[in-house]
């Protein structure tokens, strides 16, 4: 069907376009539908989330152009008069598809009706925001030509599909006609197999409303970034006016991409963070494959990993080679999709003898940078200590990865042994015990990056009892302003996705107030903000609270091209459940798992998530000298319960299913100490006092 399609005649109202007549219950197109159709914890909770009830959707109110202020909501009157004339339709949320515009045009002669796109409420007006890539400013808008008075029904072409936006501006070019603004309708391309926007596989609610909704915006987030896999953004050469996303992106029918907006493609270091958060909330792992898959299918005969997916498929990342490794720990941890491992076996075996050929011998045993690509610090190659972590985790979990596998040549032991050397070796070269906390790189550099030592609490590098480890933790605190932690790696920007690796670390190590904090001064202040799209996650910031981030960096120095739907800025939706809640997965599809609340400063969490196993559930509540918990997962599995004290230095009295239990000690620190105990999968009641 041709979806571009402009009527100068009067026209019946019952002729509508497909994109019009989308059904509530319906998936992207002709995409087959998956198997997710319900959510698995249905509750209270479904009120924060931000994902539509049906792909058909319109907007909620309009705004004049002029002061941005709301003067009708949806539907309402909304007429056009007068050259240039125009008006704002506000989604309330961020959206992303196609749109169908339904108008009326009176008066004599020619002219169009113009559509310009934006997140941000900034750039709302007659340009779109800027997302194709070419760094010559913003996109532009598209039009519907019109010849003369009548009912005119407008779809964008396929290849004008929006991936994200908040604020359509619809503005007439005409000097003697008028028009009247009948229907405004969406049908939104995202989480493609989806017959249900709504059918999250994990949930999260706790006694902070801020939180709750932090937790969801990052789950609508990645969600917003599950694409049909022939909507990648036009590469190669990028356009310079305009958008166009119809390039084809990886195998499948959903594909997990970097943002929704840009660069819509495949970046296995934004996987990183949006991985373990898609895994706790929509639990949609069919687009997590396709990604990898991606990555494997374009593996150079080298062994290297391209930095980004086709259409862009960009090369010479060394550290995104390796998040693309520790993304099939992730994967076939949350799956335990062997048959996907064993198929790519080969390929991880390359990708492994590729980075690790580039470890340097003694007396250095550093990895020596030479793909320089990263996530934007400016700072890289050489003996860079954020690639001494990465390599770190890239060979624990290989190593696990190695098992998983049935290898039978010793891979899980050597790899093992060489991660014990790295550690030594970045903790020889790279740790500053004056400043106490690790330098950039391998010399005398005054830099002591967020990065770094974010990602050094997160993998284990420190051990999280050591003074190391809360000196790191402490020195953390250097950064922050009060919307966040600034990346001295790039000066003067907040970015989420390296805040992200904080959080986990802080937590990793037992500083919970500290990671709390953090997210409520970060993804609290965007949330918050009036000009955002207050249901999604954003790229990043500058530290005077614009949205210029990059802007010296790759980005043109225009700050409309910063996306706000970016998956790499979600870490605070795992950690809420992997960390506060404290339920998360150790042993593939859970077979194994762990319940290790922190408490902070709240008083009542409770979440869950399912794997192919079946449902993962815990509720703990706080009280004064005392806290119980309860716990609901599938039999036949196993797990740890690692449970604060009360007071230091004493073991709690625990008493599990009414029964009193004798814990051992599992962390002394400093922190906090732990205890822990063994139980069986089922369901449990747990009180400690």
């Amino acid at each position: 069907m041709n979806r571009l399609q402009t009527l100068s005649k009067a026209v019946g109202t019952s002729f509508l376009l497909y994109s019009h007549l989308v059904a509530a219950g319906s998936c992207w197109r002709d995409t087959p539908c998956s198997s997710i159709t319900d959510a698995v914890f249905p509750g209270p909770w479904d009120s924060n989330i931000y994902a539509p009830k049906s792909r058909s959707v319109t907007p909620t109110s309009i705004l004049s152009l002029d002061t941005g202020a709301v003067v009708s909501s949806y539907p309402g009157p909304a007429n056009l008069k007068g050259n240039g004339s125009a008006l704002v339709f506000d989604f309330g949320i961020e959206v992303g598809g196609v749109v169908t515009i339904r108008y009326t045009v009176t008066g004599t002669g020619s002219g169009a009706l113009g559509l310009a796109f934006t997140e941000a409420k900034d750039w709302i007006g007659e340009w779109s925001d800027d997302s194709n890539g070419s760094q010559a400013g913003r996109d532009g808008a598209i039009y519907s030509n019109f010849t003369g008075p009548g009912e005119v029904v407008y779809a964008m072409p396929d290849e004008k599909l929006r991936g994200g936006f908040r604020y359509l501006t619809l503005f007439l070019m005409s000097q003697a006609a008028a028009a009247t603004i009948d229907d405004v309708s969406l049908e939104i391309g995202f989480q493609p197999t989806w017959s249900n926007l709504r059918a999250y596989q994990g949930y999260f609610h706790s006694n902070d409303d801020e939180l709750n909704k932090i937790w969801y915006s990052g789950a609508y987030t990645v969600q917003t970034n599950a694409v049909p896999v022939d909507t990648g953004r036009q590469a190669k050469p990028f356009l310079t006016t305009g958008w166009a996303n119809n390039g084809t992106l990886g195998p499948g029918n959903t594909i997990i991409v970097d943002g929704a907006k840009r660069d819509r493609a495949v970046w296995p270091g934004d996987m990183g963070v949006a991985v373990p958060a898609t895994f706790v909330s929509i639990g949609d792992l069919e687009s997590v494959k396709n990604a990898l898959q991606v990555m494997y299918d374009y593996q150079d005969a080298d062994g290297s990993f391209p930095e980004a997916g086709p259409p862009l498929l960009q090369k010479g990342s060394d550290t995104y080679h390796m998040w693309t490794m520790i993304g099939t720990y992730n994967y076939v941890l949350y799956t335990n999709d062997t048959e996907f491992l064993l198929k790519n076996w080969k390929g991880y075996l390359g990708a492994m003898s590729y980075v690790y050929g580039k470890v340097q011998p003694q007396p250095s045993g550093l990895l020596n940078v030479t793909g320089v690509r990263d996530w934007a610090r400016w700072q890289t190659g050489f003996n860079m200590s954020e690639a001494q972590m990465i390599l770190y985790r890239t060979l624990t979990t290989g190593a696990s990865l190695a098992q998983w596998a049935g290898d039978t040549t010793g891979l899980s032991a050597t790899w093992s042994t060489r991660a014990t050397a790295l550690q030594n070796a970045t903790l020889t070269w790279c740790y500053d015990a004056k400043f106490g906390a690790f330098r950039d790189n391998a010399t005398q550099t005054a830099l002591h990056p967020q990065d770094a030592n974010s990602l050094a609490l997160w993998f284990g590098v420190v051990d999280s009892t050591s003074p190391e480890a809360q000196s790191i933790s402490t020195r953390l605190l250097d950064n922050w302003t009060p919307i966040g932690a600034e990346t001295p790696e790039l000066p003067g920007n907040i970015s989420p996705f390296i805040s992200s690796f904080e959080i986990t670390g802080h937590l990793t190590v037992g500083q919970t107030q500290r990671a709390l904090e953090l997210i409520r001064r970060c993804w609290g202040w965007y949330l918050r903000h009036p000009n955002g799209t207050q249901s999604t996650v954003v790229e990043g910031y500058l530290t005077n609270g614009t949205w210029g981030y990059r802007w010296n960096r790759g980005y043109g120095n225009d700050p409309s091209y910063v996306s706000h739907a970016h998956g790499w800025s979600a870490g605070p939706t795992s950690v809420l459940t992997e960390y506060i809640l404290g339920l998360r997965v150790t042993e593939r599809a859970g077979s194994k798992w762990q319940l290790a609340p922190q408490f902070g400063d709240l008083k009542d969490v409770q979440g869950g998530f399912a794997t192919s196993l079946g449902k993962y559930q815990a509720h703990w509540t706080k009280a004064e000298g005392a806290y119980s918990a309860t716990l609901d997962t599938p039999a036949g599995t196993s797990g740890e319960l690692i449970l604060p004290v009360l007071e230091q230095g004493v073991k709690p009295k625990v008493v599990i299913d009414g029964k009193s239990a004798c814990p051992k000690w599992y962390r002394r620190s400093e922190a906090g100490d732990l205890v822990v105990l063994i139980v069986t999968g089922g369901r449990h009641t747990i009180q400690v006092s």
